[in-house]
């Protein structure tokens, strides 16, 4: 009997550890999807979009949805609502190419504008689990580059769905397959400097936290925005005053 008890203690134990850490995993990835969407965007002079980070009650998580999450590594207990620039995909960006640019100048401003957008979508897809990457190789103290994380590996962190539109998204921007993995690779590495920002890490990171430490199912866009704006203003004061400390 006290055997038994012992081990149940152990599991149920166990249990509550693999549910915290699959919290946190779920909080990076989608904290790492807001900084895209906000943060990202707004360094490429994107327009604002609206967004909102809705979650399952974490109460309702069971053993099933955990063991689900480790075995597809993908995860459907929490996501960002909204956030995407392009909603419709074209056919092909070469039949827009056409269309666009037989009219005039401002047609071709028009498709700079749309890849600019196209572009800042597939990064911020990739952020999301990149940032979830990040946090797992910082808690197991371990190395986290590109040759560690590259992009088959983001399936092991939540990112077969965000990988899965990644490749909607570039099916439009070309036929051929090379030019198609290329451009992904190329998204991929700017996705990637994102997250390894010291500053970008440090305003995903206070998101996350705050999600964990939040008992709402759904985040809105202007409490994201206010604490992402917030963690960046606050760290590059403190960049500021180092560079004047510094100086004298």
């Amino acid at each position: 009997m006290v055997l038994n008890m012992k081990r149940n203690n152990i599991i149920e134990a166990l249990n509550q550890e693999k549910l915290i850490e699959h919290k946190q995993r779920v909080a990076f990835h989608e904290a790492g999807h807001a900084a895209g969407i906000h943060l990202n965007n707004k360094a490429r002079q994107l327009p604002p979009i609206f967004f909102k980070i809705i979650f399952k009650d974490m109460g309702e998580v069971t053993d099933a949805d955990i063991m689900a999450y480790q075995t597809t590594h993908d995860d459907c207990l929490a996501r960002v609502e909204g956030g995407r620039l392009i909603e419709l995909l074209p056919p092909s960006i070469d039949s827009l190419v056409r269309e666009l640019t037989q009219h005039n100048d401002a047609m071709a401003q028009l498709l700079h504008d749309y890849m600019k957008a196209f572009e800042a979508d597939v990064i911020n897809l990739l952020i999301g689990p990149l940032a979830e990457a990040k946090h797992v190789a910082e808690t197991d103290d371990e190395l986290f580059n590109h040759q560690l994380v590259n992009l088959k590996a983001l399936k092991n962190y939540g990112g077969s769905s965000d990988l899965a539109l990644a490749h909607e998204y570039l099916q439009s921007f070309s036929p051929n397959q090379h030019q198609r993995e290329e451009k992904l690779d190329e998204l991929f590495t700017v996705a990637f400097d994102f997250v390894n920002d010291r500053a970008n890490w440090a305003a995903i990171t206070k998101l996350a936290n705050h999600i964990l430490s939040n008992s709402k199912n759904i985040i809105d866009c202007e409490e994201i925005v206010s604490m992402l704006d917030e963690s960046i203003d606050y760290f590059q004061n403190r960049r500021v005053v180092a560079g004047h400390q510094h100086d004298g």
